[in-house]
């Protein structure tokens, strides 16, 4: 980027051009002086760790509850008497708030204190997670209510917390922060998927699995107030916010939409959103229902239902998880020195090879529930490799006063596109297949009528 041309935003996969940051901290030269100075950013090198940490301990979180509820679906699906259409709209009633609501708190978090903001939104999301868990049977729309309200703290975090990271570090040192935040998007999905059906399994109630994240988030809004410090806006990247025009939230919109890195980035994890959305929700159900059908599991006709597989789809998740981010972020690396594309090129290689193993493992899931594992593991691999690379291309192509804008924009067209309606849709489908009156229930009639048709 210019200094000239503070406000513009680069495209550096496009050209050769600078990144959109600095080329180093200011105040790195040799001067023994200015190496007893406060850091750029306002916040100590130990500081900055911890503050990560927390981050991450958060996002970990964030996820984590996204996932328990496809964790205990049979239950759910058991406990209010629902079909596959009705328990698909969990996720997406949750997406869409999460949506809708991304670009305020974008807007926001431009603008006033970020830490602030966020300790109101999950300290607002734990006590709505709680009350999520105390739904009785008759009023399955009250579930969807408070599951929608979760969007409300979720979207006040993830719009904020890697534009902190990037007034933290710059240059292969932000990649690698970046790269320990999205670990916690595989991490804390598995757990997800681990906690609930372990909880679940203890407890004989699906509803205490509910209740295990409200309480540790309110852990993390006490470290919030009391680890994590505000950076200064871009002043690591030598461009302190005083010295970047701040633009109204059109001129923010407009500099995006001109901004093809931006713009291809987002619809390419559009994709990835879609995919992970619709197989995060119903991978688990879909392993326990091919189960059923071969006859090696008796049908939930009667809570709690099985829910090992939801345990061995979290331990997958986990540890595909931390293979695909690690994995992805180092090919990067190396990539770089030969070519300057080499972000979206890593992206687009993860995609490519995650389709054929997803596809298999459909294709196995009756015949060997082993090869559709391994299938689901080689997929989520290469999936993985998508999530701090994605993040990174947005915060090194768009200029700090205008990055939380950047991130709720890319919220709100990756799920609206991809996940809002992903899950929905596969239940439709799953629905329209199997019968329109699918259910826990009826699993052995759906069987025996699948075996029917193949004597």
């Amino acid at each position: 980027m210019s200094l000239a041309d503070p406000t513009s935003d680069t495209t550096p996969f496009f050209s050769d051009d600078s990144e959109a940051e600095g080329s180093e901290e200011p105040g790195a030269g040799p001067s023994h002086h200015r190496e007893v100075e406060e850091p750029a950013s306002g916040v100590s090198s130990m500081r900055s760790v911890f503050t990560v940490i927390v981050l991450c301990f958060i996002n970990l979180l964030n996820y984590m509850d996204r996932f328990t509820v496809a964790g205990v679906l049979p239950d759910i699906e058991q406990y209010f008497g629902i079909n596959d259409g009705k328990s698909g709209l969990l996720q997406t009633v949750f997406i869409c708030s999460y949506m809708f609501l991304a670009p305020v708190f974008g807007y926001l978090g431009d603008r006033y204190n970020r830490k602030v903001i966020m300790s109101v939104g999950i300290g607002f999301w734990s006590v709505v997670t709680l009350a999520s868990s105390y739904m009785p049977r008759e009023y399955f729309w009250l579930l969807l209510l408070t599951r929608g309200l979760v969007g409300v703290g979720e979207a006040s975090y993830s719009t904020i917390a890697p534009t902190i990271i990037a007034d933290l570090y710059v240059k292969e040192r932000r990649t690698q922060m970046l790269s320990v935040f999205y670990f916690a998007i595989p991490v804390g999905s598995g757990l997800g998927y681990i906690v609930g059906s372990k909880v679940d399994d203890m407890a004989g109630d699906w509803h205490w699995a509910l209740r295990v994240t409200p309480a540790l988030g309110l852990v993390a809004v006490v470290l919030l107030l009391f680890v994590v410090k505000e950076p200064k806006r871009g002043a690591i990247e030598a461009r302190p916010e005083h010295t970047l025009q701040r633009t109204s939230w059109l001129g923010d919109m407009k500099a995006l939409c001109r901004n093809p890195s931006f713009v291809l980035s987002t619809f390419g994890f559009t994709a990835v959103a879609f995919v992970t959305g619709s197989l995060a929700l119903w991978a688990p159900a879909f392993l326990f229902r091919a189960a059923v059908f071969t006859g090696e599991r008796p049908p939930c006709v009667k809570g709690p239902c099985d829910t090992s597989d939801s345990l061995y789809f979290g331990i997958i998740t986990v540890v595909s998880g931390i293979l695909g981010v690690a994995s992805g972020a180092e090919v990067s690396r190396r990539l770089r020195l030969r070519t300057p594309k080499a972000d979206p090129l890593v992206c687009a290689l993860g995609l490519l090879l995650s389709a054929p193993f997803l596809y298999l493992a459909i294709v196995f899931a009756q015949a060997s529930p082993t090869a559709t594992y391994v299938f689901i593991f080689l997929g989520e691999t290469f999936l993985s490799m998508n999530w701090a690379i994605v993040a990174d291309i947005l915060l090194y192509v768009v200029v700090p006063t205008r990055r939380a804008t950047a991130e709720a924009f890319q919220i709100v067209l990756s799920h609206l596109l991809g996940d809002a309606g992903s899950p929905y849709l596969i239940g439709l489908v799953w629905c329209y297949a199997a019968g329109p009156t699918l259910t826990p229930a009826n699993y052995r009639y759906v069987k025996e009528s699948v075996e029917s048709k193949h004597r």
